[in-house]
Order: structure tokens, then sequence, then C-alpha cells
């Protein structure tokens, strides 16, 4: 056992020990490295989608992110680009503060502009987590596929009729990224179009006599050239070497034109903005180096994030780019009135609450501003959900609510329907903490409410006042079928609301 800690001991001194610009990715990881002089010829130039991990080798969440971002970049492989570059190293610096990176780690994704060599560049704000990193990528690959149609296609095919063409026959109306990333490999040799097995496009799969899905047929080119079918398997790597018995591949980045500068004023006020840029991201990084380097290693809200898309140095820079609103806060629900009307009322649907006590600590902070994201970004992409409030100490309801529920002292986050009579405590340890109320986990917690998994608990009798009968009985039949109508399309209306699965997001 002795011999054992020793060794643990002396190999944890040996890691400490290594150089830090050895950074996170090795030469056998599927990330690509960049530096500051790199960056323009193989992402901004490139015809692909990509996204930029900016990183130092000492950053505690860059290390936690580093497994999620290796096996995105394994899962992107042949469809996007995925890359990464150590800001602690001198010479990428300015770079890094030219792109706007003030805390670690910071990633943005990079998509072809109109102009080539003028990307857009997006900050990513999802989860940080493969399957998140991978959506969104895929989300941003340009479409140069076209949806052909019976009616179309005599026109697609008598555009530019020397040069060859590509299209694919499948069951799927949806365009595949591997199909787009093949027509981006093409992009200017090859036309790609998708035509999908269905009764309107019966005619053009008699035409070329398909009978099978998926088919890729190849039309060479010229007035006596014949189609010719892909017989092997759907995997891009094969596809793309069929293709070339037409037209070989674009080189990625494609050749760009060098384009001399001569000394001006504007290359004075280049030099000086970089410098001022390096200036600004040095004291952002060390700021970020010696909060690590005090509490002994990251915490959760140690990583800062840009919220503003942030422009490619020149020449790279894409002039229009878009605008991202910070998150509103969450509203406060001040009155038990207020409480009973939006979520203790017999008629009230799913509403999430936050139970903020009187001194709130940093992980009440954190967990307001995670639903606050999480609630802003539902509204960005105009999904339906139900709403978050916050539920102070200085609320009656505060009380009842944690008395009836036996609630401890702590913050705490719970989701509450009082139509149906059942609530549910977002899962923590015995002592919250700030990994409890993180916008993933909060996010996790809430696609189960979402989508009906989990138990939920029975509220207690008295937290929800019962609803009094009117006395109309002697009426007519015809307001009693009338209430009843209304009584089932509000049931059918909460239904959705609660069992609709979310959307693919920036987040998993």
């Amino acid at each position: 056992m002795v011999h054992t800690q020793a060794l643990a001991v002396a190999v944890a001194a040996v890691l400490a020990a290594l150089p830090v610009s050895a950074g996170l990715y090795g030469k056998t990881s599927k990330v690509i490295q960049l530096d500051g002089k790199s960056y323009d010829r193989l992402i901004a130039q490139s015809n692909y989608t990509s996204i930029v991990e900016f990183y130092a080798p000492w950053c505690g969440h860059c290390k936690n992110l580093q497994p999620a971002y290796e096996k995105a970049a394994a899962n992107l492989q042949g469809l996007a680009k995925v890359a990464a570059i150590d800001c602690d190293e001198e010479m990428n610096k300015p770079f890094c503060g030219q792109m706007g990176v003030q805390g670690f780690p910071t990633l943005k994704i990079v998509k072809p502009g109109k102009t080539p060599g003028r990307p857009i560049v997006e900050p990513y704000e999802g989860p940080r987590t493969a399957k998140g990193i991978v959506d969104a990528v895929i989300d941003k690959i340009p479409n140069l596929v076209k949806r052909v149609d019976d009616k179309t296609l005599e026109a697609w095919l008598a555009e530019s009729k020397e040069n060859p063409k590509a299209i694919l026959f499948s069951d799927k109306g949806k365009t595949s990224a591997m199909l787009k990333a093949i027509a981006i490999d093409f992009k200017g040799s090859i036309n790609v179009a998708q035509i999908r097995n269905t009764d309107k496009e019966k005619a053009s799969l008699e035409l070329f006599g398909i009978t099978k899905f998926p088919t890729l047929l190849l039309l060479p080119g010229g007035k006596e050239a014949e189609g010719i079918v892909y017989e092997g398997e759907m995997k891009k790597e094969s596809m793309v070497k069929f293709l070339t018995q037409a037209a070989e591949p674009n080189q990625d980045p494609a050749p760009a034109k060098v384009k001399v500068k001569s000394k001006s004023k504007d290359t004075k006020k280049d030099s000086k903005k970089a410098s001022k840029a390096k200036e600004e991201f040095e004291e952002s990084s060390k700021s970020q180096a010696s909060a690590e380097g005090e509490t002994g290693g990251p915490t959760a809200t140690d990583e800062t994030i840009i919220d503003a898309a942030t422009e490619s140095p020149q020449p790279e820079v894409e002039s229009e780019k878009p605008v991202v609103l910070p998150a509103p806060p969450i509203p406060i629900l001040s009155t038990e009135a207020e409480l009973e009307a939006e979520c203790l009322g017999p008629r009230t649907g799913t509403c999430i609450l936050a139970l903020i006590p009187s001194s709130p600590e940093e992980v009440a902070a954190e967990a307001v501003g995670s639903l606050s994201e999480i609630a802003h970004k539902h509204k960005q992409h105009q999904r339906k959900l139900f709403p978050f409030y916050v539920l102070s100490e200085a609320n009656s309801g505060f009380r009842k609510i944690k008395d009836s529920l036996n609630l401890g002292t702590e913050i705490e986050v719970i989701a509450i329907n009082g139509r149906r009579g059942w609530w549910k405590k977002l899962p923590s340890g015995d002592k919250v903490s700030l990994a409890d109320v993180s916008e993933e986990a909060i996010e996790n917690w809430v696609d189960t409410i979402r989508l009906g998994e989990g138990a939920k608990k029975k509220l207690p009798k008295g937290l929800i006042p019962e609803e009094l009968e009117e006395p109309v009985a002697e009426e007519s039949e015809v307001p009693i079928v009338a209430e009843d109508a209304r009584e089932t399309t509000i049931t059918v209306e909460v239904k959705t609301e609660e069992t609709k699965v979310a959307e693919p997001h920036d987040e998993l």
C-alpha cells in the first residue's frame, strides 16, 4: 500500500511538471490544433462549418470539456471541423483577444459567409456535451443540395448541361448532414440534388429506373453520357470516391489569392488594435487563472461565456453578425394571491418555482440565473414551456409551501401542478450545490417533466383551495354541455404542453 501511494504521488508530480504548452489535445486527436496564423487558412477560408474552442491548459472547465469535445470531433469527422486553440500560448494571445475571448473555455461556431474568407462567427451557448455540440454544428452546415420533384427535374437537368450531376433518391424528406457535406466537397463541380420517394416523384423514378432506396445516381455530363448507379455502402468516403470519376473534390481549404499589403496607416491601426486586444485578453486570463489558483480549481460560476456574436479578425470578418440579447430575469411572485393565481389554483397548470430564502447565497443566484437562461432560450426558439417564477421568503405563501411539502431551509426548485394535484422536486444532495442548480442540470430535469418521465408526489390536502361549484343545476342542459366541452379543451391543451417532446437544440 505504501509503495502504491508513493507511486501515485510520483506520477502526479511528473504530470504536474509537464509543460502546459503541450495543450489538451495530442497529435492523434481528431480535434484540429490551431494557432493565430493557421485559423485563416484552416477555418476562415474553408467551405465547411467549424466549431472552435478557445482554452487554456490550466483551466479546469476546459479539462472537463475535453472528453465530450473529443467525442464530438469523432462524430463530426467528414461533416464539419472541430478545432481548438491554446490561448495561453504567447503567439495566440493577440488573436484570442481579437476574437473577444474573456474566459475559458469559449466555444464559437464559424460558418461560411456569402463572401469567401469572411465567415460568420457565433457563440455556442448550448450544453457542453458531445450531443449538444454535434447537433448545433450540424444545424449550421450550409445546404447546397437542391430538392427536386417531377415538376422541377427538367429545369434542374437543363442547368449547365455539360457539368456532371448527382441525385440521391431517398425515402427521407430531410437532407442528411452527410449529403450536405458531399455537396460541399464538390461545390462548383458537381450539382447535387435529392428526390424523395413519393407519389409526386413517380415520373422521375421511372425515368431513371429507380426501384430501391436510397440510390445514388451520377450523371457524368455531356449529351451521350449515361447515368451510373452507385452500388456501394452509403458511407461518405466511398460515395466521394465514386463521384471522383466525374470531378475531383475541392481542396480544403480552397486555394486563396495572396494579397500583398503595403505599409499604411491601416496596417498601423491593425497593429495597435491587436496589441490592445492582447492586453485586455491577458488581464482577463490572469484574473481567471488567479481565481482558480486561489480556490484550488474551478467552480460552476468560474466559466465566462461571451453572449454576443464576435467578429473574426480581418480579413475573415462577416460584417453582419447575429445579435444575442441577455436573458431577462424570471418574474417574482410578490403576494400569496399572485402565487395562488399562477401556481396554486384548482385550474393552474404546471409551473416551476424557485423558493429563495431571505438571505440568498451563491447557489440561489446560480439557480435563478439558470432558470432565466432556460426560459429565455425557449422563448427565442418560440417553444412552448410552462412558466418559471421566483418565490421569496417575503411572500406568505413561501412558508405555506415549505411546511406543506416538508422542504428544508435552503434554496429549493420545484414543479407543481394545481389542477392535477402533483409536485416534483429538483434532485440534489443533502446540501444543494452549484452543480445541482446548473443550467444543464435544471434543463435536463425540466425535460423529464415535459416528457412525463419520473415519479411525481401527490400534493397534500389544503394546499390547493377547492373549486367552488356554481349552483346552476336548475338551468337547462346546454350550459352543462358547454362547460364539459370547455373542460375537455383545457385538458387537451395541458397534455400537449406537458408531453410534447422537446425540439432538438442548441442542448443536450
